[in-house]
């Protein structure tokens, strides 16, 4: 789930986008795993149920990640969409924990149909949301045939996605967790693919989700600490790796603790009883070393037409006419993205 420090984080470190368009020529390494569960949990009947074909397979991620995608290109951003590898042995626990928590959603979801829920129903569909294997791949062919890049990271996609921005490869990455920023990734954009009206849960309010924007450096001037500092406090409350955390240690308790004692290892001998099974060294080196490659090629190319309907609509069963629509959008949007912008200095003689 990701390390969440947002109790922490100040409101002026946070730089909300009114427009997408203020991201007008930035490329943006999205996490591709993190955006295809955004649109598998979102993208749902009302009962919870997902987009489906005729042959059960659910579709609801090829529909948020065409759509969004091509939004995106609309507004001027250069996506490039990363996708995780083997997971590091430490966050094995975090995985089985994730399994357990599906099932029983699924368990709660099935008792909340039988009795006609369907306000609970939908909650529960979509915790119990999966990512299976087929469906990353038809993910990969769609963005290949809508000559949208993306890149294999050999395990975290957001630490590939973050080093990318590191070696300016990327001007920010994309993501709902905070853990990039763990990571090193000089920016982070929030609320990318999920922006709009959005269902507060077990309330009949919407509220409007807009993108923001966090930069590290800022963020670490404001709080006051190291980025080291920031992994130590994320090992206090709890990372993919240590999913318990200490018991009782919340975001601001860490933060007050790694603010006043320095380190990690000091703050502990003021915490009674505290414990890490996984030697926090280990951790820290995950998030200051991770396992990323640089052999990838980032272009966005003119969309090839009939590979997009062939998967969309044959394969998939997508409604011709809207994927032909989308289509035109998609070409258009990639044709002005190659186009360079000229500046008025071309007007003027120097």
């Amino acid at each position: 789930m990701g390390v969440n420090i947002r109790d922490i984080v100040p409101e002026e470190c946070v730089r909300v986008i009114n427009d997408l368009r203020e991201l007008k020529g930035k490329v943006i390494a999205i996490d591709a795993y993190n955006a295809l569960y955004q649109f598998l949990t979102a993208i749902r009947q009302p009962d919870g149920t997902p987009l489906m074909d005729s042959k059960g397979r659910v579709t609801s991620h090829l529909s948020g990640l065409f759509y969004r995608t091509i939004n995106l290109l609309e507004s001027g951003i250069k996506p490039v969409y990363v996708f995780d590898g083997k997971p590091p042995e430490l966050k094995a626990k975090e995985l089985s924990d994730r399994i357990g928590v599906k099932e029983e959603a699924r368990r709660k979801y099935e008792e909340a149909i039988s009795v006609g829920d369907l306000e609970a129903a939908r909650r529960y569909a979509q915790m119990s949301a999966y990512l299976t294997n087929e469906m990353v791949k038809a993910s990969k062919e769609l963005l290949t045939a809508m000559g949208i890049p993306w890149v294999q990271a050999p395990s975290e996609g957001e630490a590939q996605a973050a080093l990318m921005v590191v070696w300016g490869d990327a001007w920010a990455t994309a993501s709902q967790d905070y853990d990039s920023l763990l990571f090193g990734s000089l920016r982070l954009v929030r609320n990318l693919t999920i922006s709009g009206r959005r269902k507060l849960p077990k309330k009949e309010v919407y509220v409007e989700i807009k993108p923001e924007v966090i930069e590290l450096e800022v963020l670490l001037r404001s709080l006051g600490i190291s980025r080291d500092q920031l992994i130590d406090i994320a090992i206090l409350i709890g990372t993919d790796y240590n999913p318990e955390g200490v018991k009782g240690i919340g975001p601001k308790t860490a933060y007050q603790l790694i603010k006043s004692f320095g380190s990690l290892e000091r703050a502990v001998k003021s915490i009674p009883g505290a414990k890490f099974p996984v030697p926090p060294d280990e951790i820290r080196n995950l998030f200051k070393n991770p396992q990323v490659t640089r052999d990838y090629t980032l272009e966005w190319v003119d969309p090839k037409v009939d590979k997009v309907k062939e998967l969309l609509v044959e394969e998939y069963e997508f409604s011709e006419e809207r994927v032909n629509s989308a289509l035109e959008r998609l070409a258009k949007a990639v044709k002005d993205l190659k186009r360079p912008e000229v500046g008025l200095s071309k007007w003027f003689k120097k």
